[in-house]
């Protein structure tokens, strides 16, 4: 009776192996979403008081903490291996984008930011099919659109007045593909941890500067709060890099759109911010772009089940 746990921990890990890799990749997305808005959640929170910039830098700095059992894992071989000007750049490309999206956090509802995030999904299908070698098979891309599309729906009402929140968050879309792109060639050699590790130590460094010229002192509340987004946000990172891993990039973009639906729902429990209709449309629109690609996946995954076992 003892092991029960972790026999039964084992058979769920096994059913969950025999998943196709690109609907393993959609899961890891999907939780990592969820964590996601609950960290854009309290950076919200804390950012009525505190500068975004000195909120990124502490966020990543605290990040170094949650880390440091990574790093201490690290074999010699992911040490002397680390191809260390691509994880500088990712940093530095991801350390821009946070700044800005941060920055469109303090000014925005949650669920409008996480709509406005949802064009970064065409950057990165587009740019893996140019670095990546990836195939963009036409029903991805279709259900990309489509989720897209949903995302405009969201945010239609605000484009009569452009808010500069949704100027930074128009900037950070791409450049997020970017940092993504990286971080899908460091996956081919480099672990998942090691990854998400580099990562926080380079946005560190590279937020540290601007930080430094608006700093003030934050309050014990303010430390604590960012302290819990910086092991939010590392464990959400370490949930989308395995999905980074396990699927193809294309594959996986339109399950990104479920964390507007958590968004939605935090925005309304926490502020109040009580969705307009177009949200709930656009997240009708988004969930079954979702459903379709994940069906298709499965479909295609049984076809060449079939196909491998007919002499």
């Amino acid at each position: 009776m003892a092991n029960m746990p972790l026999i039964v921990l084992r058979d769920l890990r096994s059913r969950f192996n025999a998943i196709p890799a690109n609907v393993q990749g959609m899961i890891w997305i999907a939780l990592s979403g969820l964590v996601f808005s609950c960290f854009m959640a309290i950076v919200r929170y804390v950012g009525a008081t505190l500068d975004p910039i000195q909120t990124g830098f502490l966020r990543y700095a605290f990040a170094l903490i949650f880390m440091a059992p990574f790093f201490l894992k690290l074999r010699p071989s992911d040490l002397r291996g680390a191809k260390l000007p691509m994880h500088a750049l990712r940093g530095f490309l991801h350390g821009t984008g946070v700044l800005l999206w941060f920055y469109a956090m303090s000014r925005m509802p949650l669920a409008e930011v996480t709509a406005m995030g949802f064009t970064a999904p065409v950057y990165t299908t587009l740019l893996a099919a140019l670095f990546l070698g990836e195939a963009i098979r036409l029903r991805r891309m279709v259900a990309i659109v489509i989720g897209l599309f949903g995302a405009l729906v969201i945010i239609r009402p605000g484009f009569e007045v452009v808010d500069p929140g949704a100027i930074a968050m128009l900037l950070a879309a791409p450049i997020f593909a970017c940092a993504d792109i990286v971080a899908k060639k460091l996956t081919v050699t480099e672990t998942g941890p090691a990854v998400v590790a580099y990562l926080s130590v380079f946005v560190t460094i590279f937020t540290l500067i601007p930080a430094l010229y608006i700093w003030r002192a934050p309050t014990i509340e303010e430390l604590a709060l960012v302290f819990v987004t910086a092991g939010l946000a590392t464990l959400g990172h370490l949930l989308m890099t395995q999905g980074f891993k396990v699927a193809e990039m294309s594959a996986i973009q339109p399950i990104k759109f479920v964390q507007l639906v958590w968004s939605a729902l935090i925005g309304l429990a926490v502020f109040g911010e009580v969705p307009e209709i177009f949200t709930w449309i656009g997240a009708a629109i988004i969930v079954g772009s979702i459903s379709y690609i994940a069906h298709r996946e499965a479909v295609a995954r049984r076809k060449n089940a079939v196909s491998d076992i007919r002499p």
